[in-house]
């Protein structure tokens, strides 16, 4: 009996310490920015006219990546990629419209459903934009009309059972809470908890009702309005949702996931009051101080909560600057990609080369910068290594690359390629070239004054529009992407051009599937 009893202590001694371990899985949080530039943080440009103390801390905790990219120059695409390990172009190029489905195929495996199976709780706090089923709520016979104000296509807010859930959201696809207004320039106008309205919209927008913009247009799609709607409360009920959110989940045995999507600096931008003036980049710098604001407090929540040495933090976003990032530049002196060309939409670096941190508590080093290259589809498969996860080999992170090695210390360089495309235009990463395969990177061509100001499109530049069919870039000589090498490069174009059919036509480009 004795022996036995021995045995069972010296049994019960080996296997506790792994089955703490088991219970004690860290938490995720990732803070994902809308709109936000490479060179906004004072952390990316020690120049840059817009303080930002806690993501600059952040940084300070664990790994900056100077190298990190989003799927896409717009928004629904990147946070698809996020969310999936794969390539949005794969499915999808543009954005959810106004009252637009999701994005989601049923059965393609999300990051949340994946972190379920491991024992997760999963939120989702903040802006959505990956599509609902809307027409499973709009009264039968219902179609969209013109807003005589907007001179767009719309429902009526009466043309909606607003009482009834709304399929296909983030419920549907891996996620056990949401709380947002899913996007903060369309309708509806209103707060969503889960998959239902908090309460009805009972009025059609009218910005006329909201406190005036502080820079640029509002931006907002006509549609349903709850009367007493308004956009600059988004940031301080969200922030404060998620905040509560942490500190509840410091009560159970549970790890989470909080996956928290900022409405800002996306347009319409607004910051609150007491922000304005923080910067000296105008309204958008305040708003930018908003967001590291947030934040701080989210963060501080961590801490506050004794949960920030067990949980991982990923800051990153979706995108690059607005086009008002021109004339911020003219009339502040900051531009918000600096050192970059290109802002949303654009295919050159300032479109989709974004701020992009990971602190990861005794894995990663504090105050870390990494030059690798690196993308928020990598985030998936890099999870799912921390967690002893093994994705399947269908329907599963089919371009995530296992970022674990770089943020060990152990590895330099994990991935030698990406692609980025905006609306069906590519350019493909490989090692230090980059390949537009256009005849330029620009959604919209860009502000000439901009252009000439930086001497881009000059002579001694080697560039004119439209004289060669392709654009050729040394990143590493050459990270203003000025001097196009087409004409001196046309074997490294033939092989660049050769690699983007290669991973677009044969469906996967992560190294698990390709053994």
């Amino acid at each position: 009996m004795k022996k036995y009893l021995i045995s069972a202590l010296v049994s019960f001694v080996a296997i506790s310490p792994l089955a703490a371990a088991e219970s004690k899985k860290p938490n995720i949080l990732i803070l994902y920015a809308d709109d936000l530039g490479f060179g906004d943080l004072g952390c990316y440009y020690a120049k840059s006219k817009i303080p930002t103390p806690h993501l600059d801390k952040l940084a300070s905790e664990g790994i900056r990546f100077t190298d990190g990219h989003s799927s896409s120059g717009i928004c629904t695409p990147s946070r698809y990629a996020l969310l999936t390990g794969r390539y949005h172009w794969r499915d999808f190029y543009g954005i959810v419209k106004i009252f637009g489905g999701s994005v989601f195929k049923p059965k393609r495996l999300t990051l949340p459903e994946m972190l379920q199976e491991k024992g997760y709780h999963t939120a989702a706090i903040g802006k959505w934009h990956l599509g609902w089923n809307w027409k499973a709520v709009v009264k039968p016979g219902a179609e969209k009309k013109p807003d005589a104000k907007e001179k767009g296509l719309t429902y009526h807010f009466d043309q909606i059972d607003w009482s009834k859930p709304i399929p296909d959201g983030p419920l549907a696809h891996g996620f056990d809470y949401y709380f947002g207004d899913t996007v903060i320039n369309f309708p509806p106008y209103a707060w969503i908890e889960n998959d239902k309205v908090v309460k009805a919209p009972d009025t059609m927008m009218d910005t006329a009702k909201w406190k005036e913009i502080k820079e640029g247009k509002w931006e907002c799609r006509p549609g349903p309005m709850t009367s007493d709607w308004d956009p600059y409360q988004n940031i301080p009920v969200t922030t404060a949702k998620a905040v509560d959110y942490i500190k509840k989940q410091a009560k159970t045995d549970q790890p989470f996931f909080l996956y928290f999507a900022f409405p800002s600096p996306h347009a319409p931008i607004i910051p609150n009051d007491e922000f304005d003036g923080k910067s000296q980049a105008g309204p958008y710098g305040d708003f930018v101080v908003e967001t590291d604001d947030a934040c701080g407090r989210i963060l501080a929540a961590l801490k506050e909560s004794g949960q920030a040495e067990n949980t991982i933090v990923i800051f990153s976003a979706d995108n690059g600057p607005e086009h008002y990032a021109y004339t911020r530049d003219k009339e502040f002196d900051h531009w918000s990609s600096y050192p970059l060309r290109g802002l949303k939409r654009d295919i050159y670096e300032g479109g989709h080369r974004v701020p992009f941190i990971i602190k990861y508590p005794g894995v990663t080093k504090a105050g870390v910068v990494s030059n690798a290259l690196v993308s928020q589809i990598d985030i998936m498969a890099t999870l799912a290594t921390a967690l002893g996860y093994t994705l399947p080999d269908k329907n599963a992170a089919e371009d995530s690359y296992d970022l674990m090695p770089i943020l060990k210390g152990d590895s330099s360089q994990v991935r030698p390629t990406h692609l980025h495309t905006t609306y069906g235009r590519f350019a493909i990463r490989h090692g230090d070239w980059l390949l537009i395969n256009g005849k330029h990177g620009y959604h919209a061509q860009g502000a000439k004054n901009w252009r000439e100001q930086h001497k881009y499109w000059h002579e001694k530049h080697n560039y004119k529009p439209g004289k060669f069919k392709v654009e050729l870039y040394n990143l590493k000589n050459d990270i203003g992407q000025r001097e196009n090498q087409a004409e001196q490069q046309p074997e490294k174009i033939e092989e660049l051009t050769a690699l983007l059919e290669k991973i677009r036509k044969q469906g996967y480009s992560a190294p698990r599937l390709s053994k």
